[in-house]
């Protein structure tokens, strides 16, 4: 009985110490996984904390990139403005005189064409309010209510019915026409609205060539004409007749054709004597010297090749011709002159400007006639 007891106290033992060694290990067990889990935690802990870090630091680094390159890009813009004003407002650069000289020689191969300068002239003689007049009808009644119209434009191939009757009005009336293109007619257009027709009034009448024998008889004088043979600058014009005026010539004489008229600028610059000095306008310019030489009347031009005029006789009943200036007087109405008459010259430039030539030569037929 002792011995069976004893056996299972042994037993008992066994079994006691097993288990307590069982928990002893499980507890070791539980031990070294808890330490292992808490590495664990440190170690994804420190990893998450090293991840979130590089994040932030990658994004700051992101971050200051681009706003370093926004401020580049902001200032190289600001550049390329200033670069662009500074251009369009700098006047270009001359490096020296060559090139100034050899602009200028281009800019004068590619001078405006004569149709451009005489839309300028135009323009000019508007400024001093020469009368235009636009449309068909404004024209039309213009002719029909006497107004004497200098110079007439016309729209090229038109053959529309009022066209046609402002040509047979012009015609009537020997008024110089012109036939140019819509583009031209836009360019000397105020209105925008011409219809094909553009008209210039002469600010004063034309006299008759008869009118001005009749001015000669009412003073019991010589007849003293000035011819002028292309004369298109007004204000030499306006020069010459108020010359004219003074020196006692008995009118004006000058071409249709390739001519300034009565305009308000030969008025102004004719200082009052367009009043008392008639201006006659004839067709063709060496015609009406053959004709007023079967009226007794002699012809003397100007021009430099010719005899001084203090040698030539130039009293009696005489004409005055003067040229314009650069081509002088026409080779024709030149060859129906009796005489060619110089102005007496010292100084380097050899000639003189058309009203100054004329002036000149007026005084000095003044001289032989009155003094």
């Amino acid at each position: 009985m002792r011995e069976t007891r004893q056996k299972k106290e042994r037993k008992e033992e066994v079994r006691t110490g097993t288990g307590r060694r069982t928990v002893e290990k499980n507890v070791r067990s539980a031990a070294v996984k808890r330490n292992a889990g808490e590495k664990g935690l440190r170690i994804g802990a420190a990893r998450k904390s090293d991840g979130g870090e590089t994040g932030r630091r990658k994004s700051i680094a992101a971050e200051e990139t681009g706003r370093r390159k926004n401020i580049a890009g902001e200032v190289t813009g600001r550049k390329a403005v200033r670069t662009g004003m500074r251009k369009g407002m700098e006047k270009p650069r001359v490096k020296n005189d060559s090139q100034a000289v050899k602009r200028e020689e281009k800019a004068a191969k590619r001078a405006p064409m004569p149709e451009v300068n005489e839309v300028k002239k135009l323009k000019a003689e508007e400024a001093v309010n020469e009368t235009k007049i636009e449309g068909r009808n404004a024209v039309i009644e213009a002719f029909r209510s006497g107004r004497t119209v200098d110079r007439l434009f016309l729209l090229e191939g038109s053959q529309e019915g009022q066209i046609l009757t402002v040509k047979r009005e012009a015609a009537k009336r020997g008024t110089p026409v012109k036939f140019v293109t819509r583009q031209r007619l836009d360019q000397i257009s105020d209105t925008g609205n011409h219809q094909g027709v553009i008209a210039y009034l002469a600010a004063y009448a034309y006299a008759e060539v008869e009118d001005l024998f009749r001015k000669a008889k009412e003073k019991d004088e010589d007849p003293f004409f000035i011819l002028l043979d292309n004369i298109e600058d007004p204000h030499n014009l306006g020069a010459i007749i108020r010359t004219a005026n003074v020196v006692g010539a008995h009118g004006v004489i000058i071409p249709r054709d390739r001519a300034v008229g009565l305009t308000a600028t030969v008025a102004k610059a004719s200082a009052g004597a367009l009043n008392f000095t008639p201006v006659a306008k004839v067709t063709n310019l060496a015609r009406t010297i053959e004709e007023l030489k079967e009226r007794g009347m002699w012809f003397v031009c100007a021009d430099m090749d010719g005899t001084p005029m203090t040698s030539l006789n130039m009293t009696g009943s005489l004409g005055l011709v003067i040229g314009a200036e650069g081509s002088g007087v026409s080779r024709l109405v030149r060859e129906k002159c009796d005489m060619i008459a110089s102005i007496p010259q010292k100084g380097e430039i050899n000639s003189l400007n058309a009203s100054v030539a004329a002036g000149v030569l007026c005084y000095e037929i003044f001289r032989q006639r009155n003094l």
